[in-house]
């Protein structure tokens, strides 16, 4: 298989597997509905399995970065480079219908937010804090040195943490 074939099987892949789950989980529902907008719980459910993706990716970027040996740049370019694509899409899975948190109420985690009112309310830098990580995830992608890859993850590390401390609740 040639390095091209890799690659773009590698870029396909999650958005795939995020197909592939999502009808699954969701094939009986779909039937018997018309063709309309997603219930909430459904776009709450998608996000988050696409964010858990993301997290998987930056798990693995920083596990690689953190073990101290020899980098595997060409595989650590591909989580980065998924990362920029997963991120392009996160903020289309936020509409205003998912703007559900309940303080002090039983949550299901799996179909429940933990997004912040805030994120609708300023919506705009939310957009922008995603479009930023995406760019910076893109950079790590194109990295031609380890050191520069290393700086790339770091900010992206710096730009979820942001993002997560302004957007995201906790029980």
């Amino acid at each position: 298989m040639s390095g091209m074939d890799r690659t773009l099987r590698l870029r396909i892949w999650p958005g795939c597997a995020l197909l592939a789950a999502w009808s699954l989980a969701f094939t009986g529902v779909a039937w018997g509905q018309e063709r309309t907008a997603a219930p909430p719980k459904d776009v709450i459910f998608a996000r988050k399995i696409l964010m858990d993706t993301i997290n998987g990716n930056m798990d693995e970027l920083e596990g690689m970065i953190a073990a101290g040996k020899d980098l595997n740049l060409a595989e650590a370019r591909e989580h980065a480079d998924t990362i920029s694509v997963m991120l392009m899409a996160f903020p289309h899975l936020f509409p205003e219908s998912t703007n559900q948190w309940k303080p002090n109420v039983e949550r299901d985690p799996g179909t429940d937010t933990y997004a912040s009112p805030d994120l609708w309310t300023n919506f705009a830098d939310f957009y922008g804090r995603a479009a930023s990580a995406s760019k910076i995830a893109y950079k790590a992608s194109r990295a031609k040195q380890e050191t520069e890859l290393r700086t790339f993850v770091a900010e992206l590390r710096q730009g979820c943490n942001g993002c997560h401390t302004a957007y995201q609740k906790g029980d």
